[in-house]
């Protein structure tokens, strides 16, 4: 009991410090490191992985894992009489953790959102409402505000037909370059 008690006390405090440089900023996913065994960039398939770089066999895993495995056996020895099936029960806690740490990585890396938008890509087919007149037939610019990627962006536009004033509802038609969008 005594090395069972100095490995889940060593996995807590690494946990602990784990845990704290990550809330800070310092320690995520991407300073784990995997072990490939077969070459392969990740050992857990692209679904399970989600692109975080958290892989079955790191760091993080095993100390997930010694954590669940330590304080179940701790925690369950007066409850279960049979040594062996203390081992697995605490075994089977460890993976779970594992997988839950796992998954949970993987939700809070699906929230991640870069903030880059591609406006020749993004920005056709967005409503908005005119900000400064358009003049006519792209003979000047006026500018829009436009609702793309669920955010409010300003934008210099022009028309192919007739003047647009301030306040009318626009659709966008094409992005002309960057920074310039063609509207209707």
């Amino acid at each position: 009991m005594n090395v069972i008690w100095i490995i889940t006390l060593s996995a807590s405090g690494i946990f602990l410090i784990q845990s704290i440089l990550t809330f800070i900023g310092i320690g995520g996913s991407d300073m784990d490191s995997d072990i490939n065994f077969d070459g392969a960039d990740s050992d857990v398939p692209d679904s399970m992985a989600g692109g975080t770089g958290m892989g079955l066999l790191t760091f993080r895993n095993l100390v997930n894992f010694v954590l669940g495995f330590g304080w179940s056996f701790i925690l369950l020895r007066e409850s279960i009489a049979s040594t062996t099936i203390l081992s697995i029960v605490s075994v089977l806690v460890g993976v779970v953790l594992v997988v839950a740490v796992m998954y949970l990585f993987k939700w809070v890396s699906s929230l991640q959102q870069t903030g880059t938008i591609n406006i020749q890509k993004d920005a056709p087919g967005c409503k908005g409402t005119v900000y400064l007149t358009i003049p006519e037939a792209r003979s000047g610019e006026g500018k829009v505000q436009i609702t793309i990627n669920n955010s409010v962006r300003e934008y210099a536009a022009v028309t192919d037909g007739d003047k647009i004033p301030t306040g009318t509802a626009i659709t966008v038609v094409e992005a002309v370059n960057n920074s310039l969008l063609l509207v209707k």
